[in-house]
């Protein structure tokens, strides 16, 4: 059971949490919520998100995480216009699956990424955690890609990524981010599962 004074530093992080970080959050929250149900609906709620986090993530020098954002705000308008369209011969998107020999090549190549740019961050910048950062950065990059083209696995992806990014975040001052990946963390199993039932009756 936490104690009061663990109590008392809680509440004053949460009570001196910028407007801007509520914002991104409860955008955040209702993406997940939405990409659960398969809304179409997620991806506007993620691009307000991502937009905020942009600046949020510069300003505490999670630079991997801020260009990652970047990345996030093309990927929703990308993702809205793909699960839109659907595929080659369907009005909407469908869940699937992927080889796993895709999953290797990603992780291979995820590695090098991470190799790579975590030195180059840890030389040249003032980059905090630089090989986390990079970690989970590079792995939502594919993680994302996975879940605008509806692939099953991206839960799993994110399931790892939030793990880490708790304690990321946690360290970096965003207590009420690292906490709505906690919440993320409880809701993947959901969404997995939901995905799953969907691709069945969809076979």
């Amino acid at each position: 059971m936490p104690s009061d004074a663990t109590v008392s530093l809680l509440s004053q992080q949460f009570l001196a949490t910028p407007p801007l970080e509520w914002v991104a959050v409860l955008s955040g929250l209702a993406y997940l919520l939405l990409a659960i149900r398969q809304s179409i609906w997620c991806w506007p709620c993620a691009f307000l998100s991502t937009s905020v986090y942009i600046y949020l993530y510069g300003d505490v020098r999670l630079y991997m995480e801020s260009a990652l954002n970047a990345f996030y705000l093309i990927m929703a308008v990308y993702g809205y216009w793909f699960w839109r369209r659907g595929g080659p011969r369907t009005s909407t998107a469908t869940v699937r699956t992927l080889n796993w020999r895709w999953h290797l090549l990603a992780l291979v190549s995820i590695g090098v990424l991470v190799l790579i740019s975590g030195t180059l961050l840890r030389l040249y910048t003032d980059q905090a955690n630089a090989y986390v950062d990079a970690a989970t950065s590079w792995s939502a990059v594919w993680a994302t890609w996975l879940t605008a083209r509806k692939v099953l696995e991206n839960w799993w992806y994110w399931l790892v990524i939030d793990i880490v990014s708790v304690g990321l975040f946690a360290h970096r001052g965003l207590v009420l981010t690292a906490l709505l990946f906690v919440l993320y963390i409880v809701l993947i199993p959901i969404g997995y599962r939901q995905w799953r039932q969907s691709m069945r009756v969809s076979a």
